[in-house]
């Protein structure tokens, strides 16, 4: 382990390479989960099999609770090293077969493999920031984190058209795959060499939790597809939110669903908020096309402000988080996740000028980058040696299922509300409700990370 007093800064000798690494594999994650959604048209076009578009997508997202789950249990009974390393393999193997997918069944397989990859690096990373970095550099960190999703959201896609122009689709998931190995390697020549294990190895068994880990992302990937039953698509949702809500709690820390004070809040806050965001972020562009007339690409515009300030929101929390303290932190950013959606929900219902949801959704940013990393920083405020994996799994599967949840339910209510004005309206009154609703959960998350640092 460092020395939690040895150094000030993720930026210090001691950290620079594996603050870099770690950055850039987010930073590269990020950029081809944006760019994929840029470049699938193309892929579908060039291998045909249009039925299985949105499993390319769901399928990624399904197996990436999968790899929480295992990942998170391998990391607490050893040192992150292996654990991040495997799951990096994984990451780069599903790049490697989509890139060379001769047909759209193979492409799919590369997607279910990557989100397993994905899933467990997350976890992984989140690990390696609690056995490296002392608890004072936490929210910086992770500020940092939040900073390398903000400019693959404004440049991914455009860079994803270009690369697919200029040179072909494949080289979206080729390239990325050969990035990734660069920033590994910088990784993983730091972390060798430390002592990162723990003293007393977690020895809970894995083998009902993976299981239960698979039932999630059934569930997950159902919902996913829900809208192609047709007729059936309630009950298929209404099935398979009841198989998540099963599955899912012994994988969460007990007392999630209900909000116990501390851990169990802040998952549940994670999840409530990332349904908010990332539900209501799907309609913004489609609102800005369909009743503004707006083109693809300006229409991305409404989405890049809100990205901007996050990363500000996100270096707020990390520099004065501490001195903000949780409570403030919840009421602020909820206060201004809860004024972006209800913009977004007048501006649908009574035609305001489109600047005013462009605007009204930056606040939404800003408040979702004080809060986002703040979670995290107190899952592991909250975690030992022996469970940091498992709270950590907890924390990213809250976030994937509060968001595919959301999005599943946001689209049924948004298709049965189609043929009226109230569609779009509805499904940002959604999004405000987990906004005002995530604030319950946000006061009752403790005082773990001063704790931690006094």
């Amino acid at each position: 382990m460092i020395d939690e007093h040895a150094t000030g800064s993720i930026w210090h000798p001691r950290h620079v390479w594996v603050t870099l690494g770690a950055v850039a594999m987010i930073f590269l994650a990020a950029t081809q989960a944006l760019a994929v959604t840029t470049v699938m048209p193309l892929v579908s076009a060039d291998l045909g099999g249009a039925e299985l578009y949105a499993v390319a997508f769901a399928g990624t997202l399904a197996t990436s609770v999968i790899g929480m789950v295992a990942v998170g249990a391998w990391c607490d009974r050893t040192d992150p090293v292996l654990p991040l390393t495997t799951a990096v393999a994984l990451f780069v193997a599903g790049l490697l077969v989509a890139g060379f997918a001769p047909t759209m069944q193979v492409l799919v397989l590369g997607r279910l493999l990557q989100g397993l990859g994905t899933g467990g690096q997350t976890v992984a990373l989140y690990v390696v920031v609690a056995r490296v970095f002392p608890a004072t550099l936490h929210g910086r960190v992770f500020a940092a984190f939040s900073a390398a999703w903000v400019i693959p959201s404004v440049i991914g896609p455009f860079l994803a058209g270009v690369v697919a122009e200029q040179a072909h689709w494949r080289w979206v998931f080729l390239g990325v795959a050969v990035l990734t190995l660069v920033a590994f390697t910088v990784v993983y020549l730091r972390l060798h060499a430390l002592p990162l294990g723990t003293a007393e190895p977690s020895h809970e068994p894995v083998a009902r939790r993976l299981v239960l880990a698979c039932l999630v992302a059934v569930g997950a990937l159902a919902l996913s597809l829900a809208g192609e039953a047709g007729v059936g698509a309630p009950a298929v949702i209404a099935g398979a939110l009841l198989v998540i809500a099963v599955a899912i709690r012994p994988l969460l820390p007990a007392g999630t669903l209900t909000a116990r004070r501390g851990l169990p809040s802040v998952v549940l806050m994670r999840a409530l908020i990332a349904g908010a965001l990332f539900g209501a972020e799907i309609y913004v562009p489609y609102l800005l096309i369909e009743d503004y007339g707006f083109s693809a690409t300006t229409a991305g515009l409404g989405l890049t402000s809100a990205a901007l300030l996050w990363a500000v929101g996100a270096d707020v929390q990390g520099r004065v988080g501490d001195r903000l303290g949780n409570a403030r932190i919840t009421v602020v950013g909820a206060t201004l996740l809860v004024v972006a959606t209800l913009t977004a929900t007048a501006t649908a219902a009574w035609h305001l000028p489109p600047w005013a949801l462009i605007s009204g959704w930056a606040l939404a940013g800003a408040g979702m980058g004080l809060m986002y990393p703040r979670l995290t920083v107190l899952t592991l405020a909250y975690s030992t040696p022996q469970n940091q994996g498992f709270n950590s799994s907890a924390l990213s599967i809250s976030d994937s299922v509060g968001a595919s949840a959301t999005i599943a339910v946001m689209g049924l209510t948004f298709v049965a509300l189609s043929a009226t004005d109230a569609a779009f309206p509805a499904v940002f009154a959604i999004a405000t409700t987990l906004a005002v609703v995530a604030v319950l959960p946000g006061l009752r998350m403790g005082r773990a990370a001063e704790r931690t640092e006094s």
